[in-house]
């Protein structure tokens, strides 16, 4: 009975870090409303400075996209996160990416994910801005919150913080 009473108050904060080195920017400012309006879930974007993406947690893939522009984790806490490359990148076709790892494949925080020609996608995309997304957000009782740090280094940037009050 008392440990049922205490552990309502506990919180368990989970830490997101970076995928990608690059300049953080708000999801509402993210040129689709898909992301911006945040259709598809909680999140935080990142114009990349370079071309690897490294997972920010660990976890399983899993989902990597057929055009290899976004891929999934489902992390050990069940947060399902989508780190997807650029804007309208799907019509790129997979030219320009290089996936590392495949469905079902256990992920470590650091771990190569994804590497792309940024230069490429820069002058053949509508825009190299890439969301990270919390995609089941809409039905965990969750708390969100996204740092106010401005530039990410990849896996040492907290981007975000995600608290569960127990129960």
């Amino acid at each position: 009975m008392i440990r049922k009473l205490f552990r309502k108050s506990i919180n368990k904060v989970q830490e997101i870090m970076a995928p990608l080195n690059g300049e953080i920017i708000p999801l509402e400012k993210v040129p689709d409303p898909v992301f911006s309006e945040k259709m598809m879930g909680e999140g935080i974007a990142i114009l990349p400075s370079d071309g690897h993406v490294l997972s920010p947690v660990e976890g399983e893939i899993i989902q990597v996209a057929p055009t290899k522009h976004a891929v999934g984790i489902l992390d050990k806490n069940g947060l399902e996160i989508l780190i997807h490359i650029g804007l309208e990148t799907v019509a790129l076709k997979g030219e320009g990416f290089t996936v590392t790892v495949s469905p079902g494949d256990n992920v470590v925080v650091g771990q190569p994910l994804i590497s792309f020609d940024l230069h490429y996608i820069q002058e053949n995309a509508k825009s190299i801005m890439t969301p990270i997304i919390i995609t089941n957000s809409h039905t965990l009782k969750k708390q969100y919150q996204f740092t106010e740090e401005t530039e990410a280094k990849a896996t040492e940037t907290i981007i975000m913080t995600v608290t569960e009050n127990g129960a």
